[in-house]
């Protein structure tokens, strides 16, 4: 008797673990297998989540089959309490081992609201955009400036977001002073900044902030990844450059910057200029001039004067030697590169080719040849004033 109890228990021993293995293996298939989302979504995870209620969530969005499954995953694979806040993309058909690795990742949002604070050369523009998760494109939903105009509701409402992204973003050329003041009309930022960095000193780069974040550091991240940059690229330059100190090269850079956004043009335009000095011509540049009388403190916003062009002043490259004593604005990456390494060219002059900056210029080697290409630019001069009259 005693033995046919013991074979029936050792019986349904066996069956229950294999129908304990079945469900496991069943489990396990469910957790890794494609979900029953059928567009993408962007999920919400607000601060304080957990991955019931973020299951909850999931399951009431049709993201995944079983939470039971889910949250079974996440703790087998040790990453329920990873969790991170923000706005995640959650493509079609992804499985719950995938969903489970986006929102236990770096937490950095893959989808959602976006403000950019975008300081540019001319001004501060605020632009609040979201991520279309069917798209995957990005769409502009409010842009103002705060100097001129209040800020719109859909500002102010993407600030209260779960997840949305912030970011300060310097666009290359644009001042110190220009950078403080606009770091000043952030309302997202706090804290004073003592003074105006040293011009050529920050990093035209996009920066993440949050809410809180001191002005102060901020301006410290970006003379770190400034000086990282230019010690790099100072250590790769061309060895026979006429620059004597990276402060040189990266003053030569601010002037580059100023003088094309023409990223095909840079490194010619670099040229230009470092056979000016191994020839010990005069730069004769108008940015330089235009930051003598500005210092940097906004835009001059009219042509020079003749009187302007005569002045003698530190940075006045009509009239003085050399560079000018310091950079005249923030060069980007690419302008210090194209300074450390420009091709080898024999070009000395340049004009801009047509009224539109963005396409570039004509170079020439010889007085003659340049001074036709001048003869050029100021027909299609004439040819506009005569138009708007």
């Amino acid at each position: 008797m005693w033995r046919h109890v013991a074979s029936n228990a050792v019986t349904f021993l066996v069956l229950t673990l294999f129908l304990l293995g079945g469900v496991i293996l069943w489990g396990r298939g469910e957790y890794n297998a494609a979900g029953p989302l059928e567009d993408s979504i962007c999920l919400q995870v607000p601060r304080g989540s957990t991955i019931q209620s973020v299951s909850r969530d999931l399951e009431a969005q049709n993201a995944i089959r079983n939470g039971a499954i889910f949250r079974m995953g996440a703790d087998y694979q040790e990453l329920a309490d990873d969790l991170k806040a923000g706005s995640f993309l959650i493509s079609e058909a992804a499985s719950m081992s995938d969903i489970v690795a986006t929102i236990t990742g770096d937490g950095r949002s893959t989808c959602g609201t976006q403000v950019r604070y975008l300081v540019r050369v001319a001004d501060l523009l605020v632009r609040v955009r979201a991520l279309d998760p069917q798209t995957q494109g990005f769409i502009t939903t409010a842009e103002f400036r705060p100097a001129e105009e209040e800020a719109p509701t859909a500002y102010s409402a993407a600030l209260d977001e779960v997840g949305v992204e912030l970011s300060v973003s310097l666009a290359p050329g644009v001042t110190s002073w220009q950078v403080v003041e606009s770091l000043k009309a952030i309302d997202v930022l706090e804290g004073d900044i003592a003074e105006v960095p040293a011009e050529g000193a920050l990093a035209p780069e996009s920066y993440e902030v949050r809410p809180g974040d001191d002005r102060a550091e901020l301006v410290a991240q970006m003379e770190e990844l400034q000086l990282e940059r230019i010690s790099r690229v100072w250590a790769e330059r061309d060895p026979d450059l006429p620059l004597e100190t990276p402060e040189e090269l990266m003053t030569l850079a601010s002037i580059v910057e100023k003088e094309t956004g023409n990223a095909e043009e840079r490194g010619v335009v670099a040229s230009v200029f470092v056979n000016r000095l191994r020839q010990g011509m005069r730069l004769q540049t108008d940015p330089t001039v235009i930051y003598g009388v500005t210092r940097g403190q906004g835009i001059l916003g009219r042509g020079l004067r003749q009187s302007e062009l005569r002045a003698r002043t530190p940075w006045n490259t009509y009239v003085i030697e050399g560079l000018p004593p310091t950079p005249i604005a923030n060069p980007g990456l690419a302008s210090l590169e194209a300074v450390a390494n420009p091709p080898d060219t024999d070009f000395v002059f340049f004009v801009a080719k047509t009224l539109d900056p963005a396409d570039g210029h004509n170079f020439a080697v010889t007085l003659d040849e340049h001074n036709r290409n001048v003869a050029e630019y100021r027909r299609l001069e004439a040819e506009r004033a005569n138009s708007n009259n």
